[in-house]
């Protein structure tokens, strides 16, 4: 039946409201982590619209990394507004989570905080009991040479029962932790162990492979980072599309820092500009690209060419320079001068001083005047304001076959075309030298 009066329903979460109890606010949330509050708060607000959510949609909505997410359910359950409900006892990683009515708890918190330490107490006592528990203890006092102590047994015991660890396993972590990350604190190697367990690394065998694994790759990390100029340690996210490098790939560490040294000629270079021209290497030599023939010269002769491009156009560019300097000598002072106005510069924005900004902008006034010039006498003698400057075959790819978007650079089908040529006179000329 028709009806002759009715509403139209509102569908855009923005438009609703959501009701966050007084008990959340004054009791929960003011000694809260800032990125779990906003967790429980994103959470609520979809339970309340009664749609579904993903922890991944929580973290990517709130810029968050997974683990965080993670972290802040582990964090409220463990206040007890929150109740992770496993579908497979066995699965200690997969859940859902129960948000719980706050007034309710006010009622039978007392009640149920007795029940739980009453729960661990007889739990704590019957694992203590085990020789095999008590062992572990003592080795684990001898490892970190103190005594264990506060609430640190009975965390141990929970890695044990909710992770599935065994002692050895344990014992090995605390160990691993003391000497390699010089860290003893429980909470850091009880992370460790919760990693090991969704890795499956319940032996020590499996564990001593995969940090041996971890510690090589981690070194391949730095190599890469340091050769690109970054000074620090590989993010998760490098880390994933290095390891696409040297495991999908099939590329070799020598391969990977020839393709870093590319970026020698782009002002930003980046990991997203290696991984491209991998990825057109990677390409090139598994199948012809366009304009290529089967039988002809492949991806690593051509990429030689450019680099035999580049190092002629900064020869050239070298001995242009000689040569100026030698006859304008003025020029060549100027090149100094700005250089050391440019380190000059660099000091004063590191240092941070209070005059620092009305010095780096008398710099820079001192730096134009120089530079205005150096193109007057350039120009005055009759040669251009950039002679000095590398003249480059293309000016989009500056001869390194890639353009700043790490793609195949337009020139690339013509010099495909000049390689034969190239390779045939460095034939010749190997010939004559012999």
């Amino acid at each position: 039946m028709q009806k002759n009066f009715f509403k139209k329903q509102v569908k855009e979460a923005f438009l609703f409201d959501t009701e966050v109890e007084n008990l959340f606010i004054s009791e929960y949330m003011i000694a809260a982590p800032g990125d779990f509050v906003k967790v429980y708060l994103f959470a609520l607000m979809y339970t309340d619209l009664e749609q579904d959510i993903t922890n991944e949609t929580i973290a990517k909505q709130l810029d968050l990394q997974i683990e965080d997410v993670l972290k802040a359910w582990t964090y409220w359950e463990g206040l007890g507004i929150v109740k992770k409900n496993h579908m497979n006892p066995e699965d200690k990683f997969r859940y859902q989570i129960e948000l719980l009515n706050l007034k309710e708890l006010v009622y039978v918190k007392n009640s149920k905080r007795k029940r739980s330490n009453k729960a661990i107490t007889e739990e704590t006592k019957i694992l203590l009991e085990d020789k095999e528990i008590k062992d572990m203890y003592v080795t684990i006092e001898k490892v970190t040479g103190r005594l264990l102590g506060g609430k640190e047994p009975v965390e141990i015991m929970t890695w044990i029962s909710e992770y599935g660890a065994t002692p050895e396993m344990i014992v090995y972590a605390y160990s691993y932790c003391v000497k390699k990350r010089k860290k003893d604190n429980s909470k850091y190697i009880g992370a460790v162990v919760k990693e090991w367990s969704m890795k499956g690394l319940l032996d020590i065998k499996k564990i001593e492979e995969y940090l041996e694994e971890i510690d090589n790759r981690h070194y391949l990390y730095k190599r890469i980072l340091k050769s690109l100029g970054f000074m620090r340690n590989a993010t998760e996210e490098e880390q994933r599309l290095i390891d696409t490098w040297f495991d999908e790939m099939g590329f070799g560490i020598d391969k990977i820092l020839e393709a870093c040294g590319k970026t020698s000629g782009i002002p930003n270079p980046n990991m997203n500009y290696v991984n491209k021209i991998l990825k057109n290497w990677h390409e090139g030599n598994s199948k012809p690209g366009e304009g290529e023939k089967s039988k002809g010269p492949g991806a690593p002769s051509i990429f030689k060419y450019y680099d035999s491009i580049r190092e002629e156009v900064e020869k050239q560019a070298s001995d242009r320079k000689n040569t100026v300097y030698r006859e304008y000598p003025r020029i060549k002072e100027i090149d100094e001068e700005l250089r050391n106005c440019g380190m000059q510069i660099s000091r004063m924005m590191v240092s941070g001083s209070l005059n620092s900004k009305d010095q780096i902008k008398a710099l820079k006034k001192k730096a134009d005047i120089l530079g205005e010039e150096k193109v007057f006498l350039l120009t005055e003698n009759n040669m251009k304001k950039d002679y000095l400057e590398i003249e480059y075959r293309c000016t989009e790819c500056k001869d390194t076959g890639t353009n700043d978007m790490g793609e195949r650079c337009s020139c690339f089908k013509k010099r495909l075309n000049e390689v034969e040529e190239w390779q045939k006179k460095l034939k010749e000329s190997k010939k004559e030298l012999n």
